[in-house]
């Protein structure tokens, strides 16, 4: 991409809808045996599950990878392309190379959390459709903004949360729909992962073959820390959203998903860092309460707990989703598998166990440019990814927040609202779309 070309896309594709010159282009429906192109960027960590994801795919083929860090380019060209006897991808560092490449009907954004919308959003605006890895956020403004992005330019857009692919977690939230639990009153997400310490590093100069400023992107100018790149960027604030955005999100949004709910009213969290003196920054330990007082005929309740090291499961889940119900109760104890327990005396009823593929799933939609195909179509995942956004708001600040699921503001308090978005750094600007 020339220089010139770059920075005409900027212009349009960061300072907001209103000035963007370029429309999307309509994409056709693909037949089966028409071939569907997918650029990857991120291929470090859940970029690695994209690739093998799509590749497993009839008739799909990933054309390009891209990634900030040049260094891991050939390994995964070894190991992904070649070794597999497939066709050398092009590889980019730069994002917006992909953008303007008509070629490429799907982009797969793995990135850290800080990129995932603007990149989606780019990509929407280009024309492309996108699977996006969870959570789709990295704050309310931004999930609100791509959820606008896709039902705007009429892109098929996925999020990750994978569960929702899987025929055993669908039929168990079925289970609930047509009132097998009796009237289901509150949902328990649990996410317990061990996590160890990750110790303190030193401020110093990036790695040689990695481009820090495209890896910054939106966030704020900050040194390069070995503990705020590869991974770790997950406990650090401009990045990334903890435990609750990373693991939890899963289960975030099968415990909404099976209330029937969307944002809540009230949250209260408590949270702490507990064990470690390293350089996190985002809570180990978080228990948060989310009230949904208009909800069924009672109003339904959301509690989730992450904690990091020793603890107990329940009911066999550690990581997983508790639903309790008038007439009884269901556990998912993981990504694949639900047991119920009927009666005041816990008799065993339905249970299941199937995996399924959210890949395919997506490829399905695209083929056929039907957005209502999606198992976890991106207004879904807003409103899960908007959930840990607002339970850390709460623990942030210590204090219990009121807020308005229709403006999706916290009410009356602009201490708060202050994380609703955050300061972009020109020219990766979130853009406003409505």
């Amino acid at each position: 991409m020339s220089e010139v070309s770059r920075r005409a896309f900027i212009q349009t594709a960061a300072v907001g809808t209103a000035a963007v010159t370029i429309s999307a282009p309509a994409r056709a429906a693909k037949s089966p045996n028409e071939k569907i192109r997918v650029a990857v960027i991120g291929i470090r960590g859940r970029g690695q599950d994209h690739m093998n994801g799509f590749q497993k795919q009839p008739n799909v083929e990933i054309t390009t990878i891209c990634d900030v860090d040049e260094n891991l380019f050939e390994p995964r060209i070894k190991e992904f392309f070649t070794d597999r006897g497939l066709p050398r991808p092009k590889t980019v560092t730069d994002m917006r190379e992909i953008m303007e490449d008509d070629s490429i009907d799907v982009v797969s954004v793995a990135t850290p959390n800080h990129w995932h919308s603007l990149a989606a959003i780019w990509a929407i605006q280009a024309g492309k459709n996108v699977y996006c890895e969870k959570p789709c956020s990295h704050n309310i403004f931004e999930g609100r903004q791509l959820a606008n992005a896709a039902r705007k330019y009429g892109r098929c857009v996925q999020h990750g949360t994978q569960i929702r692919s899987n025929p055993a977690i669908r039929e168990a939230i079925q289970h609930i729909k047509d009132g097998l639990l009796g009237e289901v009153y509150m949902a328990r997400g649990l996410c317990y992962r061990w996590r160890p310490t990750i110790g303190e590093f030193p401020d110093s100069e990036a790695p040689d073959g990695v481009d820090y400023n495209l890896w910054l992107g939106p966030a704020a100018e900050r040194p390069f820390n070995e503990n705020r790149f590869h991974y770790n960027w997950h406990y650090m604030w401009d990045y990334g959203n903890g435990d609750i955005g990373n693991q939890g999100v899963h289960q975030m949004d099968v415990c909404r998903w099976g209330l029937g709910v969307d944002l809540p009213s009230r949250v209260s969290s408590a949270s702490g860092m507990f064990i470690y003196n390293d350089q996190k920054e985002v809570p180990n330990v978080i228990n948060s309460s989310f009230d949904f007082p208009d909800a069924g005929e009672h109003g339904k309740m959301m509690v989730f707990d992450v904690r990091p090291y020793h603890t107990n499961d329940e009911m066999g889940a550690k990581v997983g989703i508790l639903f309790y119900g008038s007439e009884g109760y269901m556990v998912i104890d993981s990504y694949s598998s639900y047991r119920t327990y009927l009666g005041q005396n816990g008799k065993p009823g339905p249970k299941g166990n199937v995996e399924g593929d959210h890949y395919a799933n997506f490829i399905e939609a695209v083929r056929a440019q039907d957005p209502t195909l999606l198992h976890a179509p991106i207004e879904e995942g807003h409103y899960s990814s908007g959930l840990c956004h607002i339970g850390l708001a709460s623990a942030k600040l210590g204090r219990s927040l009121n807020f308005d699921p229709k403006t999706e503001q916290f009410i009356d308090d602009d201490e708060a609202n202050a994380f609703i978005t955050r300061e972009y750094r020109d020219p990766f600007i979130v853009p406003e779309i409505s």
